[in-house]
């Protein structure tokens, strides 16, 4: 069975300077039809606009999180340590038993998009930890590439969970995921596949 779900659909948080986009329960935002998926509990879609944006920070626990920077930089703080986070980067933060973290525009002159994804792990009492890797465009155009895998396979990052993210460009390709209406995997017996289509990365008027 596939469901459609159009972007227009999502929640909406709108702070004049944070515009994000919740395909999940998410804050004051909730919908019991879509709670998240699977073991995939947040996909949020953030813009941020030049100014101070949030830098103070707060604890997380026991959820492994990751972003997918689309345009500008962004800073990421985790217990005091500091790492400027651009374009094809992909920060992964295991918060485990608990972790304070802060994360904030590296510029207040360039606006920031990014994808904002949170997968519930298999297990507890993990120790904090962790990890970054860089994925250039031509490791993904034309194709998908696999990014977060459960061990760290073909040099992707690591996450505690049966879940595999895969990442492609294909902007000028004959062949687009939204035109694709079959997919077919070599392998993973009753998996659950979620496909997100992102569009260019302008900044919407609000």
């Amino acid at each position: 069975m596939m469901e459609l779900r159009p972007a227009a659909e999502r929640g909406l948080a709108n702070f004049g300077w944070l515009h994000s986009q919740h395909s999940f329960s998410f804050g004051s935002y909730y919908d019991p039809q879509h709670p998240g998926f699977s073991d995939l509990l947040v996909i949020n879609e953030d813009r941020v606009r030049p100014g101070p944006g949030f830098r103070h920070p707060w604890p997380s626990r026991h959820g492994d999180l990751f972003l997918h920077p689309r345009r500008g930089a962004r800073t990421q703080g985790l217990d005091g340590h500091r790492l400027v986070i651009r374009p094809g980067d992909v920060p992964m933060m295991s918060a485990g038993t608990g972790v304070r973290h802060s994360e904030y525009k590296a510029s207040r002159a360039e606006c920031v998009h990014f994808l904002q994804l949170w997968i519930v792990p298999d297990r507890t009492g993990v120790a904090p930890h962790s990890q970054q890797r860089h994925f250039a465009a031509g490791e993904k155009r034309g194709k998908l590439r696999l990014i977060i895998s459960p061990d760290g396979t073909e040099g992707s990052l690591s996450v505690h969970q049966d879940a595999r993210v895969y990442a492609g460009l294909f902007d000028g390709d004959a062949v687009k995921p939204r035109k694709v209406r079959e997919i077919e995997f070599a392998s993973g017996e009753d998996a659950e596949v979620l496909l997100f289509d992102l569009r260019p990365t302008e900044i919407p008027h609000y």
